[in-house]
């Protein structure tokens, strides 16, 4: 197996980070007790021996991910940072404070397509891992888990007919005009209006006008397949590169709003899918479910996740319970032995090796297992700050493989962050039980 590229050493003419920086902040910290070397050893399977640039250090790409989710940042914006953060160079391994970057930008998205799901997971389990060391997290914390599921949206447009039908007619235009097929005529123009007169006609409640310009612009669509059709006949090469966009239009031109299925709801992401949750302020949402495990009793370093899994297909949350366990006892190594849901589990028979007990039940339930019960809401404010801090409220990378990595790293962002707090909690209290007059005596 091919060795990854780690050249970096101490340089003689420029000073170390750890000569340079205060080795008491709390990312300094974090990085000294995470076990790089169970992440060299995880994370490295995807180096192959042959010809080409060595690969770069598995600390390196393993804390931009890390630092990514923990501050909901960019790939752009973490470069930016990385470049004028000491911090997050030692983090990463660096010897030397560097004033250029050391990667290209679009390492990240490489790394990320390679790793995968599976092994990205490595990082929830480092984080508990360290969770457990450093007293945030004890094991009987393990034994009693609330699970929930919510949606991962996607990073589209609200999707409407008239929306996707002249989106559709724009991407074959110009997917024609890059291949160099001269179309008889684009409808770019008229199809611009169309879709504009739409939304007009229909924010005045006037259907009947709507419909007939909604009607103009997937007879345009219509129009548009039937010529490029003609002119690609007979060349198998051009038939292949046009056939995923082609069959995405014309499932786009005949699907409407009553129909029952899979539908088109947007072009560059075809695998979204709309989701109701019963939210007044948002009815349906457009992207993927997840599942979320978090511990019912609060640990000492707060509510971390235990494990996060994107789930395609929209299931019913009862049957992905036995999987979503099965892969908890498999990351943490311990089995759970209550598990509270909400209402939404209702109605399916769960496995007997462990107990699941649902939000109001009333037989059967003791007084440990009602305050249990009560926590269970818990995992509520966990899910709104994975969304709002931590990038998976509008998921950008490609593909369901996408939707499942963003939602590994937004739980382990989410639990390196918790972590951080903790270290900085410890660092505010050894400050304040350290003698005022300067002695070198230290807490007990």
């Amino acid at each position: 197996m091919a060795q990854p590229r780690d050249d970096r050493q101490k340089e003689l003419f420029r000073p170390a980070l750890d000569q340079t920086i205060d080795m008491g902040h709390p990312l300094v910290r974090l990085a000294q007790q995470i076990d790089w070397g169970f992440l060299d050893r995880q994370l490295g399977g995807i180096y192959k021996p042959g010809a080409g640039h060595p690969p770069l250090p598995v600390r390196l790409m393993a804390g931009l991910l890390i630092l990514k989710h923990m501050h909901s940042l960019s790939d752009e914006a973490l470069c930016a940072r990385w470049v004028e953060n000491p911090y997050f160079q030692y983090f990463c391994g660096e010897e030397v404070f560097r004033h250029e970057l050391r990667f290209d930008r679009s390492s990240l998205t490489r790394w990320r397509q390679r790793l995968g799901e599976e092994r990205l997971a490595a990082l929830i389990q480092e984080s508990l891992a360290v969770a457990a060391k450093t007293g945030a997290l004890a094991t009987k914390d393990l034994e009693r888990v609330a699970v929930d599921t919510t949606v991962q949206p996607k990073a589209i447009a609200h999707p409407t007919d008239a929306r996707l039908t002249h989106r559709a007619i724009e991407k074959l235009v110009a997917f024609a005009k890059q291949h160099g097929v001269a179309l008889r005529q684009s409808y770019l123009r008229l199809a611009k209006r169309a879709a504009i007169m739409v939304g007009r006609y229909t924010h005045a409640h006037q259907f009947r006008r709507a419909n007939r310009e909604l009607k103009f612009l997937r007879t345009r669509l219509g129009r548009l397949i039937r010529d490029i059709n003609r002119k690609i006949a007979g060349d198998a090469a051009l038939d292949d590169r046009f056939a995923p966009l082609r069959d995405l239009a014309v499932k786009v031109r005949h699907q409407h709003h009553r129909q029952r299925g899979q539908k088109v709801y947007s072009l560059h992401a075809p695998e979204v899918e709309c989701i109701g949750k019963g939210k007044a302020r948002t009815p349906y949402e457009f992207g993927c479910k997840v599942s979320v495990v978090t511990p019912v009793t609060k640990p000492k370093g707060g509510q971390f996740v235990l494990h996060a899994k994107a789930l395609h297909g929209n299931p019913f949350d009862g049957h992905t319970l036995g999987p979503v366990i099965a892969d908890l006892t498999r990351l943490t190594g311990m089995e759970p032995k209550r598990i509270h849901v909400d209402k939404g589990y209702k109605g399916h028979s769960h496995p007997e090796k462990f107990r699941v007990w649902i939000t109001g039940q009333v037989r059967r339930t003791t007084a440990a297992i009602k305050r249990e019960m009560k926590r269970r809401a818990a995992i509520e404010p966990v899910i709104g700050h994975l969304k709002a801090e931590h990038r998976m409220d509008r998921n950008y990378l490609k593909g369901q493989d996408g939707d499942r990595i963003n939602a590994v790293l937004a739980a382990a962002g989410f639990n390196f962050h918790l972590l951080l707090r903790w270290f900085t909690a410890i660092l505010c209290a050894w400050i304040q039980v350290w003698p005022a007059d300067g002695t070198d005596a230290k807490p007990a």
